[in-house]
């Protein structure tokens, strides 16, 4: 698959990391975490995959399970021992090692977490032309009108995930010929209906790219959407934010989106330069498009995957084993497609 010899945020993640033991993380880790946080514990030994839960929510499970099973099925992996948290937010909080070598979706300033493709976007590649309708091929062939027939107002939709997209929608009652932006749903904050409006029906993704400007905003962690809008052909404006995805850390501001301030102070001074500089902010668009096209489609997320567990691999000073408990994760037709592959006829008279 062509993979890259290195990948410079697994470099980055797994530096904190000079060795990994999984005798001793087997123990520290679930004595730690185990209690309060939403935990997998697994082997992968002569590629087989086993498990071990921690936790009362482990339903989020079944996207690492498929990815395990789709990745020992495609390639070697070598035998290693790792945790992989559940939740949303990053855990590894200490500021100085050592460090507990911990699996997550999303990274950010504050934490030491290694850093994998989102669950969303791991999902899409997994079920491409499957049971889902949202994957980056699928946004590539709807991105809405030609650039000159977008509406030239900045869109975003969702749920009151955080204060600041309570802000965006309260600023978009006050700015409507700027923002156009609404709730979906309500969970987190009391609905107020003076201050945000009415809630709003959803409306398919690909009808996003009738807008010209998307609003990039963070829910609880980073917003995982956002391979989904750059692979489109709208231009990012993009919080600055702590939190992040496997591969924020190589879009460039002002290459492949326009940031704007967390507190969301200068979003209308962006918007309005993105309105200025109509040619500037397509390009910005192409180029955002053209990274997720080179680095977010799905040969890249295995790739990111199947790098990052043998870059891990090297670091284990001890034989990672099937502890007491595990269990073996096979193939169901829950977490997996079925293959029979027989002989048609056609092929058999040909």
């Amino acid at each position: 698959m062509s993979c890259n010899d290195t990948i410079p945020q697994i470099e980055r993640d797994l530096k904190h990391f000079p060795m990994v033991d999984p005798d001793k993380i087997a123990i520290e880790i679930p004595e730690r975490f185990g209690d309060r946080q939403s935990l997998c514990h697994y082997t992968i030994k002569n590629n087989k995959i086993y498990i071990k839960t921690y936790g009362e929510h482990v339903g989020f499970r079944i996207f690492m399970d498929s990815l395990l099973l789709s990745l020992t099925n495609k390639v070697k992996v070598p035998d290693i021992e790792f945790f992989v948290n559940l939740g949303d937010w990053p855990l590894e909080k200490r500021k100085v090692p050592p460090f507990h070598p911990i699996f997550s979706w999303c990274g950010s300033l504050e934490t030491k977490d290694i850093v994998m493709p989102t669950y969303d976007l791991t999902d899409s590649v997994l079920e491409t032309m499957g049971r889902v309708s949202l994957d980056m091929m699928s946004v590539q062939a709807h991105t809405g009108p030609k650039w000159e027939e977008k509406n030239n107002t900045a869109f975003w939709r969702g749920r009151d995930s955080c204060k600041e997209r309570l802000e965006l929608v309260k600023m978009s009652k006050k700015h409507p010929d700027m923002i156009d932006a609404a709730f979906t749903h309500f969970f987190f904050f009391k609905h107020d209906e003076n201050l945000y409006g009415p809630i709003v029906q959803p409306i398919p993704f690909f009808d996003f790219f009738k807008y010209k400007y998307q609003i990039l905003i963070d829910g609880t962690v980073a917003a995982y959407r956002t391979p989904y809008l750059l692979v489109g052909n709208s231009v990012i404006l993009k919080q600055d934010s702590i939190y992040y995805e496997h591969f924020y850390n190589e879009l460039q501001p002002w290459k492949h989106y326009v940031p704007f301030k967390r507190d969301l102070s200068d979003l209308l001074e962006k918007i309005q330069w993105v309105k200025d500089h109509d040619e500037e902010a397509k390009r910005i668009a192409e180029a955002g498009q053209m990274f997720a096209r080179n680095n977010l489609m799905g040969d890249h997320v295995f790739c990111y995957y199947f790098k990052l567990f043998h870059a891990y691999a090297k670091l284990q000073v001890s034989e990672p084993k099937i502890r007491e408990g595990m269990e073996r994760v096979e193939n169901t037709a829950e977490n997996f497609f079925p293959c029979e592959c027989q002989k048609s006829k056609v092929k058999e008279e040909l």
